[in-house]
This record gives structure tokens, C-alpha cells and sequence, in this order.
């Protein structure tokens, strides 16, 4: 099933589109915002690293998974 997106209208959340759900069916909403639990600094540390990341490989600055995971598991023995 593909997720719902909904708005709160009038202090309701209403459903943008029709669903398959049967009647009745209870679902548990979370805001979009709120998904990751993550505060606002960890989330920069985050979109930080990651743009990091990225420079790395257009940059050439790569290692093959199979590289990463022998020396993690050379590390933990």
C-alpha cells in the first residue's frame, strides 16, 4: 500500500485522494516533519555529512563495499 497524504482542515485531517481501506480501519498519523526523530542540529549534522558524501564520490573518493565490510569485520575480531 503506498502511504496517504493528508492536510488538517478545520482541526480534521482529511485524506487527499480515496483509499482502499476498509471501513473502520484505524491508522497512526505522523507529520512528514517529524518522521526521522531528529532535532534541528542533528539534522544539520546530517544534511552535512551527506553533502560531504557527495563530494566525496564526484570527487573520485570511493571504496568498493566489499572493502568496507572486511575491515569492519576485521575490526570487530
Amino acid at each position: 500500500m503506498k502511504p496517504l497524504k493528508a492536510r488538517v482542515k478545520g482541526g480534521r485531517i482529511v485524506v487527499d485522494e480515496p483509499t482502499d481501506l476498509p471501513e473502520g480501519t484505524e491508522i497512526e498519523l505522523v507529520p512528514a516533519d517529524a518522521w526521522d526523530g531528529l532535532d534541528d542540529e542533528e539534522r544539520r549534522r546530517l544534511h552535512a555529512a551527506l553533502a560531504a558524501s557527495e563530494e566525496d564520490v564526484r570527487s573520485g573518493r570511493v571504496r568498493p563495499a566489499s572493502e568496507v565490510l572486511a575491515d569492519l569485520k576485521r575490526a570487530r575480531s
